[in-house]
């Protein structure tokens, strides 16, 4: 018997300790392509109370002040001394970096008669589908949604008493038929000041904190997007959430790779994006895999598509592609994916060439994911509509 259904998904904001490693080794990325354009990067960050460590391989020949790049990277997201060690004591940066193996440059670097081979082996995934005006997941886009709206309150001084440090969590209903019924719970856990000078004891502080978190983020979120919801929120379920940030956890570039992507709704090969240049098809491949998604749906090619893409370092050309839509489609999937093969060039070479990539566009993208977004980039562009009808005699499918 066919019943309904819940599935849910996160979202961080950029002052969580994993975001704020992300976004400085995109920082110092976009940074070094801003100078040397085929620089080679695998920039890993670590953050802990009163210290950050950043350690990879880098060849390149731009000059670059990491520490500087970290510091002002904490201080855009809204952290100050205090935030990262305690007694507003200084806190310490160091960094490891080495060149990249001659090794692995071998198979990556172009050459005449030579395309760019793969920069690792590895399987990437993109999705696409028809639940959000982003042809996104709906759990993952409102769950983005609602960290960004906590860090625009705070930043704007209208909750003036938020820390940087936050997560969301969104449970979505569906029904047999894998479509949207209704919000069926929220989760917000959001850092704040210490607010018990104003209050009487924790409990009238978590109730105000609540009131003010359901009343400036959550509602203002959902009216956004119409739905019909249940009264179903959670804000700080321990309490209080006063010690956060790197003082509570350490943070990891590359921890957040469901956050990133499709909230777990689609599969995911593994590979993190953040630090990583586009010869990395962890990142530039994932990047092409949606590009292709988005576009099967964006031409009602189907209702819902899965692409997998597989690499071999060194190999330019891609191990294998599969294409899944799901039984959404009058195509089957052995004669889309030799469509896709025919219309997209899944070279890394041409990936990068394709979309653009070797631009200092990544900082942008580190928090509150890299699809689904609006902000001009070329991997949410739906430009080969047009083509891909072309090769498909689809008839009213495209009506």
């Amino acid at each position: 018997m066919n019943e309904n259904y819940l599935f849910t998904s996160e979202s961080v904001t950029e002052g969580h300790p994993d975001k704020i490693c992300d976004l400085i080794s995109d920082s110092i990325l976009d940074s070094i392509l801003i100078q040397d354009k085929n620089a080679r990067v695998a920039c890993e960050t670590l953050v802990t109370r009163g210290q950050i460590v950043i350690s990879g391989e880098i060849t390149t020949s731009a000059k670059i002040n990491y520490k500087e790049i970290a510091r002002n990277t904490l201080e855009k997201i809204g952290y100050n001394r205090t935030d990262l060690n305690h007694n507003n004591e200084n806190y310490k940066i160091d960094t490891i970096i080495k060149e990249q193996s001659p090794h692995i440059a071998q198979g990556v670097n172009q050459k005449k008669n030579h395309d760019q081979g793969a920069g690792d082996q590895g399987l990437m995934f993109g999705y696409a589908c028809k639940e959000t005006t982003e042809l996104m997941p709906l759990p993952i886009v409102l769950s983005h949604c609602l960290t960004k709206q906590l860090s625009k309150v705070r930043k704007n001084g209208l909750l003036n008493w938020l820390k940087p440090d936050g997560k969301s969590q969104v449970t979505v209903e569906y029904n047999s038929e894998k479509t949207p019924i209704k919000v069926k719970k929220i989760v917000i856990a959001t850092q704040h000041e210490d607010l018990l000078t104003k209050f009487n004891d924790e409990f009238e502080e978590h109730a105000f904190i609540k009131m003010s978190i359901i009343e400036k983020v959550i509602l203002p979120v959902l009216n956004k997007y119409n739905l019909k919801y249940d009264d179903e929120f959670i804000v700080n379920g321990t309490g209080r959430f006063v010690e956060g940030g790197p003082i509570a956890d350490v943070g990891l570039t590359g921890r957040k790779i469901i956050v990133d992507t499709y909230g777990g709704y689609a599969r995911h090969g593994g590979g993190a994006f953040s630090g990583k240049d586009p010869s990395k098809v962890d990142r530039s491949g994932a990047y092409m895999a949606r590009y292709i998604a988005k576009n099967i749906v964006a031409a009602n090619i189907a209702d819902q598509c899965e692409v997998q893409l597989a690499y071999c370092i060194g190999v330019a050309k891609p191990l294998s592609v599969n294409i899944n839509t799901f039984n959404t489609s009058s195509i089957n999937n052995h004669s889309l994916t030799k469509i896709i093969k025919e219309v997209f060039d899944l070279r890394p070479g041409a990936i990068v060439n394709t979309l653009d990539l070797k631009k200092p566009i990544y900082s942008r993208f580190a928090a509150y994911g890299h699809f689904g977004r609006e902000d001009n980039c070329a991997w949410e562009k739906t430009d080969m509509i047009n083509k891909l009808k072309e090769k498909i005699n689809i008839g009213d499918l495209c009506q």
